[in-house]
């Protein structure tokens, strides 16, 4: 698990200071590579952009560095960013507890990740908001910037890691729906969803997406999944009870005997999913939770580049 030692990321005890550690940790390496450009540091200044007003300049910044940096002040948002989690019974997948060999899950993983995101975005001065849905919005709140409002945030998140529940379905047609009607100003929308909607038509579902880019957000879709497990399907050629964690439906089988036909449509739905979102020019972003952070955070960053 890169920026975070397995133990931190399966206990989640302070999610602040885990989320301040993973953008410290990726602040430095981002400083070793081609990326080094992104602004992420700049909380209280940006580089001077030929045109601006020249009464913001920091003069003894220029005198230390050679550089004509203006100065930025509380109330100043580049950018507003809705951050969108699946709450459902699916996104708890792998279950991590005293007995399981996991050490972290879905929900985990989109949880840390947007307090991740959360922090750089403050470090940005930039407004940000959080949706939660399973199959209804449970938690939609408006953009902002303050450092009570992150805090505010990260206590929903906490809830969510600490109360994991199985039958709890998705609908996240109906939610992004809803989320993309009540964000009225043009946002950057980040999704963390494996999207496993209920049923096999998934017109609704796509439908959805393409509300918020007529509603002319900006949307990275990063879908959630163990790809091990989920996508590859990699468990050992032995009996198993496979039980849907929303419906409760329960089935035995060996896994070698579903194996080839599982990675196929799974394949299938996959790739349908790629083609809508390229249709509707929405990023898509596999988030592998074995891989880490740093492909959520870099890849908020080419978004951000490109809006900004």
């Amino acid at each position: 698990m890169s920026l975070l030692d397995e133990q931190s990321v399966r206990n989640l005890g302070n999610l602040e200071l885990l989320a301040k550690q993973v953008v410290e940790g990726f602040i430095i390496g981002l400083h070793k590579s081609p990326f080094h450009g992104f602004s992420v540091e700049f909380a209280e200044h940006r580089l001077y952009n030929p045109g601006d007003s020249t009464k913001n300049i920091d003069w003894k910044v220029y005198a230390r560095t050679g550089k004509l940096f203006t100065k930025r002040y509380e109330e100043e948002t580049n950018l507003r960013c809705q951050i969108v989690i699946d709450g459902s019974s699916s996104m708890y997948f792998p279950e991590v507890n005293a007995k399981s060999k996991a050490k972290i899950n879905k929900l985990r993983f989109s949880a840390l990740s947007a307090a991740a995101l959360m922090n750089l975005l403050q470090k940005q001065r930039d407004a940000f908001g959080l949706s939660i849905f399973d199959d209804s919005v449970n938690t939609h709140t408006k953009a902002k910037s303050s450092t009570s409002h992150y805090r505010l945030l990260l206590t929903y998140l906490d809830k969510l890691i600490d109360n994991p529940t199985h039958d709890k379905t998705t609908n996240a047609a109906q939610a992004l729906h809803e989320i993309a009607d009540s964000t009225h100003r043009r946002s950057l929308v980040v999704i963390f969803s494996d999207m496993f909607e209920n049923g096999d038509n998934n017109d609704d579902l796509f439908a959805a997406l393409q509300h918020l880019k007529h509603n002319k957000h900006e949307v990275v879709l990063f879908h959630v999944t163990d790809k091990k497990l989920e996508q590859d399907f990699e468990f050992e050629n032995r009996p198993y009870m496979f039980i849907d964690m929303e419906s409760g439906e329960k089935v035995r089988l060996q896994s070698n005997q579903v194996k080839d036909y599982y990675k196929e449509r799974m394949g299938q739905y996959i790739d349908a999913l790629k083609m809508k979102c390229l249709q509707y020019r929405i990023d898509f972003v596999e988030a592998d939770v074995n891989n880490g952070f740093k492909q959520i955070l870099q890849a908020y960053l080419v978004k951000r580049s490109k809006m900004v």
